[in-house]
């Protein structure tokens, strides 16, 4: 039975959160920011085989001032892309990255979106986008959003890990010795 009752707990989540995609959608365009990331978290596990979601997704991409919500909104696009084939999605990370009207955030998240959804090498311009941005204390802000809260681990916060397990996997693992500030 191993990894059954696993398989069968995220298919009724998913299946859940589908069935409660009405009311999940218009939290999108709710006036607090975490509320609308939240929203775009959850919506993102939704099976969405007509696009609904990443539909909405896009169109309040289009209207959100908010550097945070926006990267979440991005990611939340690259992960419902990522369950649900869609190559011009991937086409429009691709545009998003580079954009040097974007925020930071906003182009980090779009990078990371990309890398998710392209199986292409990462070009050089990405290097330098990454290096640019991805600071320490933009990487421990950008752990506000779900997705990179959920990646952070031995003392990395979600961005540096995911950067460095997507473009520098021959990085080992940096090891968190707790018992290190006692000796």
């Amino acid at each position: 039975m191993t990894g059954y009752p696993a398989g069968w707990s995220v298919a009724a989540a998913r299946a859940a959160i589908t069935a409660g995609t009405p009311v999940l959608l218009p939290l999108l365009n709710d006036s607090d920011p975490t509320i609308r990331i939240d929203a775009a978290y959850a919506l993102a596990t939704a099976a969405d085989p007509d696009h609904t979601v990443r539909t909405a997704l896009a169109a309040r991409f289009a209207t959100e001032h908010d550097a945070m919500v926006r990267a979440a909104l991005l990611l939340a696009a690259a992960e419902t892309t990522r369950a649900h084939a869609h190559p011009p999605t991937a086409c429009w990370f691709r545009e998003r990255w580079p954009d040097r009207t974007e925020a930071p955030e906003v182009r980090l998240a779009a990078a990371i979106g990309w890398l998710c959804l392209t199986d292409e090498p990462a070009p050089e311009y990405l290097h330098r986008t990454i290096d640019a941005f991805a600071t320490d204390e933009r990487a421990h802000a950008m752990d506000a959003l779900p997705w990179m809260s959920a990646a952070a681990g031995s003392g990395e916060p979600g961005l540096r890990r995911c950067i460095r397990c997507m473009l520098h996997p021959e990085e080992p693992e940096p090891w968190d010795d707790p018992w290190a500030s006692s000796l």
